[in-house]
């Protein structure tokens, strides 16, 4: 890995990692409804302008349906259960769930044909079922109904980003990733844009809240998509996402020292199997070349 991509793996662990701290005070001030809403429209605006301040020609001629059923899952499914569940359960315990996407991805996979699964990747997702048990089973807080709801939210966002992530990769090779970016950011936003009826924004605004929607909208999910997708040109898809474990880590330690968050043994260990279960099916590891 060249200096530039180690810069921009480290980049998208710390910037996505952190996440989590902004994403808890947008929801704070706008709901979940809001957050998911807005800062996909921002994210969308932002790619948009940042193509065209830098001269990129923009193509949309690929199929309608593709881009929305991305949009539909990848953004409005995973924000949607991101953001309600993240207040509910904890960003540690929020990032740590955010690491099976890559179990869901092969699962999926190869229900479609995509993929096979050997004996190493049978046993990684073998232990991404037992961690997740752990996980969620042996909280650190009260056991309560929210909770469970919150558990499950978010273990449905991590399967409607692995569902995308196929999906895009299936039908949607030859499109250019901006133009799937910026249309699948702005189909969520839509999306998710009537419920906001049923949740509307809590109150008052003060300006730091438009400036952490700022920063989540922009910075955090327009740029770093475009970082990321530099990256998986540069050093493939399976080493990119391999970050989801970086961001883990970093998310993990701001929940500790920033949110005070807690969480027991059981729950740490189910992190460290999950994580363990991933890079197996990923075919990460010391002296493993990814395929």
């Amino acid at each position: 890995m060249s200096p530039r991509d180690l810069a921009a793996y480290l980049f998208l662990a710390i910037v996505w990692g952190l996440s989590f701290l902004v994403l808890v005070r947008v929801v704070d001030a706008f709901g979940w409804v809001g957050a998911v809403t807005f800062r996909c429209i921002l994210a969308a605006a932002f790619l948009y302008l940042l193509a065209k301040g830098l001269g990129r020609r923009l193509d949309f001629g690929f199929p309608l349906r593709h881009g929305l059923m991305v949009g539909a899952t990848t953004v409005a499914g995973q924000l949607v259960g991101l953001s309600y569940a993240t207040p509910i359960i904890g960003t540690a315990m929020a990032a740590i769930l955010v690491a099976t996407i890559p179990l869901f991805s092969m699962l999926i996979s190869r229900l479609w044909g995509l993929e096979t699964l050997d004996g190493r990747k049978l046993a990684g997702l073998a232990l991404g079922f037992v961690g997740v048990i752990l996980l969620v089973g042996f909280p650190a807080v009260p056991f309560t109904p929210l909770f469970a709801i919150g558990c499950v939210a978010m273990i449905a966002s991590a399967l409607c980003a692995a569902f995308g992530s196929v999906y895009a990769s299936r039908h949607l090779k030859t499109a250019g990733s901006w133009e799937v970016t910026i249309l699948a950011f702005l189909a969520g936003g839509i999306m998710a844009l009537p419920l906001i009826l049923l949740v509307p924004v809590p109150g008052p605004l003060v300006p730091m809240d438009f400036l952490y929607l700022l920063i989540l909208g922009g910075g955090m999910s327009g740029l770093t998509y475009v970082v990321y997708f530099g990256l998986v040109g540069s050093i493939g898809a399976t080493r990119t996402i391999s970050v989801e474990f970086a961001v883990t880590v970093v998310a993990v330690l701001v929940g500790a020292l920033w949110l005070d968050e807690r969480l027991s043994w059981p729950q740490l260990a189910g992190g460290v199997v999950i994580i363990a279960g991933c890079m197996l099916v990923l075919g990460l590891g010391p002296g493993r070349r990814a395929a």
